[in-house]
């Protein structure tokens, strides 16, 4: 491929066939930020910038060889090769003032980001067409339009599609999309320490567990109210589908769980066999302290997690946990020994939230 002057410093001749790729293949992509940066003022595609595509800087916005050849990529620069948006697009890039991009050229964008699950992108684009709401409402009809009839996986996918969408018109210094915050959610979840074992998130009664996990994983109560007036089974079968939709390693994870959970149970023989409080907590607080000792607590966030992290108390392996595994925070919760708190799998067997869980 053909590309242009060696030397932006001159007097610059652009090579629009190389524009044209770079806009096409952020479409292709669904690349919101890419796309806005070729119109911006330094921008290689113009000609009175200084900046060149010859640059190496510059290189991640042109297409590979592999790229030239996708479909998507065809049918995106078929889109920015017709001849009322070359005029646009040479139009904008000569124009001393801000951009006014391309609408066409922004939903096709817009559209490949959603199958490419780059929601946040997609929602940039579909706001800049003030229609990022309509689509967001879109999305979500369609997902219980699927759940009537009986599509349990297009569901679950239409809900992340429409949740992902979302836009936090509260963000500084300007209005943002909402990001996947399961760090913060599950800290809120867990802020408390728990007075009573039915305060654990994973020993609530089914009703109420299922609310809470689907309002989490959802990141949107509003959305999650929708399903309130579906059976039980159908929100047990959207829930299941929804972790794994969320977390493909959730299996994986559900094995180590179950070894902590173990692990957990001995811990709590041992200290129901402990008479002397003052006992028992020198004898933890020793415990814990030690690197190697075979009945340390903190070995039970370690087992949960994958992997131990040092001085990590019970928040920092819960936000670590989560990131990896958002369903997490549903089946775990703080637990007081000695001097020290950690994070410990706390769930009824028994529930029907739970065995949807995959227990």
């Amino acid at each position: 491929m053909a590309r242009s002057n060696e030397n932006p410093a001159a007097a610059k001749e652009v090579d629009f066939e190389l524009v044209f790729d770079a806009v096409a293949n952020a479409m292709r992509e669904g690349d919101i930020v890419n796309f806005r940066f070729l119109f911006s003022p330094f921008s290689p595609a113009r000609e009175s910038s200084t900046e060149s595509f010859d640059m190496p800087k510059y290189a991640y916005l042109l297409p590979g060889e592999e790229t030239e050849s996708d479909r998507r990529f065809a049918e995106a620069r078929a889109l920015v090769k017709r001849p009322q948006t070359i005029a646009e697009i040479k139009r904008e890039l000569e124009a001393n003032r801000p951009p006014q991009l391309p609408w066409e050229l922004i939903l096709e964008l817009g559209d490949n980001a959603v199958r490419l699950r780059r929601y946040s992108s997609a929602a940039q684009a579909y706001e800049l067409l003030r229609v990022r709401a309509r689509m967001q409402r879109e999305f979500l009809d369609q997902a219980d339009a699927a759940l009537d009839a009986g599509d349990v996986p297009k569901g679950v996918c239409g809900y992340i599609i429409g949740t992902g969408l979302a836009y936090d018109y509260a963000a500084f210094p300007e209005p943002l999309p909402m990001t996947p915050d399961f760090q913060t959610r599950a800290f809120m979840l867990h802020a408390e320490y728990p007075a009573r074992p039915e305060d654990c998130i994973g020993l609530r009664e089914p009703g109420a567990l299922v609310q809470t996990a689907l309002s989490y994983l959802l990141l949107d109560p509003e959305a999650a109210a929708r399903l309130d007036s579906r059976p039980m089974e159908m929100k047990l079968a959207f829930l299941k589908e929804l972790v794994h939709q969320r977390d493909p390693e959730w299996d994986g994870f559900l094995t180590r769980l179950r070894e902590a959970d173990a692990a957990a149970r001995e811990l709590a023989q041992r200290l129901e066999q402990m008479h002397a409080a003052s006992a028992l907590a020198e004898e933890i607080n020793a415990e814990m302290a030690s690197t190697d000792g075979a009945n340390d607590p903190g070995q039970i966030p370690a087992l949960l997690l994958g992997y131990g992290l040092e001085d990590g108390e019970w928040w920092q392996y819960l936000k670590e946990l989560v990131h990896k595994h958002p369903a997490a925070a549903l089946l775990v919760a703080r637990q007081a020994v000695g001097d020290f708190e950690i994070l410990v799998p706390r769930y009824a067997a028994d529930s029907p939230v739970v065995r949807a869980l995959g227990l």
